[in-house]
Order: C-alpha cells, then structure tokens, then sequence
C-alpha cells in the first residue's frame, strides 16, 4: 500500500468510524436478498417444481440449485457438472436441467423435425414406431419427446417457474449493485472536498 492509499484509507476510517475498508456489510442489504435468503428461495421453487413434475434426475434440491445458477450465469453443462465435483455428469446436469424448464437453444436442435415427433406422439405413436418412422434411435426419441413435453409444461405453467428462478436472480443482482454503490458512495462523500496530488 501506498502512501496516498494509507493516507485515503485513515482519512477514510476517520470519517466514517470504521476499523476496516474492506469488509463488506451484509446488512446494507436490506430487505434485499442475503445470500442464504437465495438459496432458500431457489430450493423452494426447485422443491415445488419437484412435487409438481416427474423429475427423473438423482441430484438433490441443494445440487438442482447448483444447476440454476450455473445455467443462468452462462456454464455449459459440462462446467456445471465440474462444479458439482463431477465432471462426468453432463448428461445428468443436462436432464436435471431440462427438468427444471431450463432449455437451451441447442436442446432443441434435432435430427428431424421436432413438429413431425409431436404429431406421432399425439397420434399414439410408441417410441419405437416413432424412432422407425423417423429414422433415429429410440433414445433419441425419448430425449426430444422429453423436450416436447417440457416445453408444454413450460407453456402450461405460463413460464411460471423460470420467472419465479428469474426474479430471485435479479433480486440479488440488484442487491449486490447497490451494495457497490453504497460502497463507493460512502467512500466518495468520506473523500469529497479533499484534495489529492496523485502522480502516476
């Protein structure tokens, strides 16, 4: 640290009485959501969505959690089964997702037409008939089937679930931006009127 850093920060404790510059306060939250009060928010939709809907995953609500966050903080599912402490859970991290309404552009990108399944499938197809009739193996049919039948769900439920996953997100980004700024505001106003010759 530097001696214009040592003399901002003493000028900084002065002011305003504290004895650090660099805890951060979680009580300037507010009513804003703490990070517990997240987890617990993103549970209890996970546990509803669960009593609502035939989950076929085996992860648990706290690691269904884990899948939420990485899926809206941009992770692939590769990444996000790294962060489950298991790089071999791709293909469970990209069910558990598709459980929870979460689809990605590239779910959707089949080998045939997805219209063309629905019809077959609304018609009573079996997913060997359906498999033949197009051509693809039955596994591939159980996947997109799922897909088609999340994506009712989520037409159903008026996206009620990614919304709810949605706004618990934004509620604690927008708790964080403002933490910054009362942060930066208290050290502008502790500052403010004073003069400084910094040379760099």
């Amino acid at each position: 640290m530097d001696e214009k850093t040592e003399e901002l920060r003493d000028i900084f404790m002065d002011v305003t009485d504290e004895s650090t510059v660099t805890e951060r306060q979680e009580e300037t939250h507010g009513s804003l959501s703490s990070e517990t009060e997240v987890e617990e928010r993103l549970e209890a939709v996970v546990a509803e969505m669960r009593e609502r809907y035939d989950f076929a995953t085996t992860l648990s609500d706290e690691e269904l959690v884990t899948v939420v966050r990485g899926y809206y903080a941009g992770d692939s599912d590769a990444e996000i089964a790294r962060e489950l402490g298991d790089a071999s859970l791709g293909k469970t991290v990209s069910r558990a997702r598709i459980d929870l309404h979460l689809i990605r552009e590239s779910d959707t990108d089949a080998p045939f037409d997805l219209d063309a399944l629905r019809d077959l499938l609304d018609d009573g197809a079996s997913t060997t008939d359906a498999a033949d009739a197009l051509d693809v193996s039955e596994s591939t049919v159980r996947r997109y089937r799922r897909i088609i039948e999340t994506r009712q769900e989520k037409q159903t439920a008026n996206d009620r679930f990614t919304d709810e996953f949605e706004n618990v997100l934004r509620d604690r980004e927008l708790s964080d931006r403002m933490t910054d700024d009362i942060q930066k505001d208290g050290l502008d106003d502790a500052t403010e009127g004073m003069e400084t010759n910094v040379s760099f």
